[in-house]
């Protein structure tokens, strides 16, 4: 982690380091497999996979900020959100991420980058017209320690292979169906249980890589919480802007929520209504429930001191 005064998070940093050894492993293992079941694609499998990795890793700001249609801000576009940013920066000790903001009505916040120096943070206008200052100021202090903790990137490396497994397979098959095998006759008798192995392989990959993500994302989003409570000094403002941005989404139209959800593992918090954000093994944040918990129990300690 960084130094900054955003408090260290033992936990998460083992789980990131766990997560990233895991997730390095099964790359592997589906590359491995994809080769020795594609003989004659294995130039474009390696090629696919290292130059995807490669675009992943270093473009992941730019390609996350145009997926979510983010756009860089300046200052006097939007000071009052500059200035906050500033202020947050200094008080961590932090260099200052770009700030981006996202012309979307639905209220959310996230932060992209392989670093410090490359790190996006973005907010919506629909989170921007909802939320006090104070309000505002905790959210982007949550986005902002997950550049601190550097969680941002490994979010960004493990979800990659889901993307991956999807983008080999269809390369993979069609070239191994179509110019990977020696003997016509071969490839008319093998092409097809090549093609359901193929499959199966990927499945197993995206399916373990999922359940790997979910797993970071929801410890994450806890340990944002504390550090930005605990930085400001205002963990209220901070569970006032989660219970008022979950509940706002249940006024956004569903396919706007639609288009947003499969960002969700980046965002504050889940672009779903509050009767589907249900705490479970498949949800990329912990309940509403268990945050506003969490800070109850730093302010009760924060009362005391």
């Amino acid at each position: 982690m960084a130094r900054t005064r955003f408090a260290p998070d033992r936990g998460l940093t083992n789980r990131m380091v766990l997560t990233m050894f895991l997730i390095g492993l099964l790359y592997v293992v589906f590359v491995g497999a994809l080769i020795v079941l594609l003989k004659g694609a294995w130039p474009i499998v390696v090629v696919v996979a290292a130059g995807l990795f490669i675009a992943q890793f270093w473009f992941s700001d730019k390609i996350a900020a145009f997926s979510m249609g983010a756009r860089e801000v300046t200052p006097q576009e939007f000071p009052e959100l500059h200035g906050a940013v500033d202020r947050l920066c200094a008080l961590a000790d932090m260099q200052k991420p770009r700030v981006a903001v996202a012309q979307s009505d639905v209220p959310n916040a996230f932060a992209t980058g392989r670093n410090e120096k490359n790190a996006v943070v973005c907010v919506t206008t629909g989170l921007l017209r909802r939320l006090e200052p104070e309000e505002l100021e905790g959210v982007l202090a949550h986005e902002l320690s997950h550049v601190a903790h550097k969680d941002v990137m490994v979010m960004t490396i493990a979800g990659f292979l889901g993307v991956l497994a999807g983008v080999i397979t269809r390369v993979g098959v069609q070239f191994g169906m179509f110019g990977g095998f020696d003997r016509r006759d071969n490839r008319d008798d093998n092409s097809g249980m090549i093609m359901l192995a193929v499959i199966a392989v990927s499945a197993v990959a995206y399916a373990i890589s999922f359940l790997l993500t979910r797993m970071l994302s929801r410890y994450r989003e806890l340990s944002a919480d504390r550090s930005a409570a605990e930085l400001t000094g205002r963990p209220s403002a901070l569970a006032s802007a989660l219970t008022k941005v979950t509940g706002q989404m249940a006024a956004i139209p569903t396919q706007d929520l639609r288009r947003a959800q499969p960002f969700n593992a980046f965002y504050f918090a889940p672009a779903l209504k509050p009767s589907e954000a249900i705490s479970n093994a498949f949800s990329t944040h912990p309940s509403l429930e268990k945050r506003l918990e969490q800070l109850g129990k730093i302010s009760a300690e924060l009362g005391r001191q």
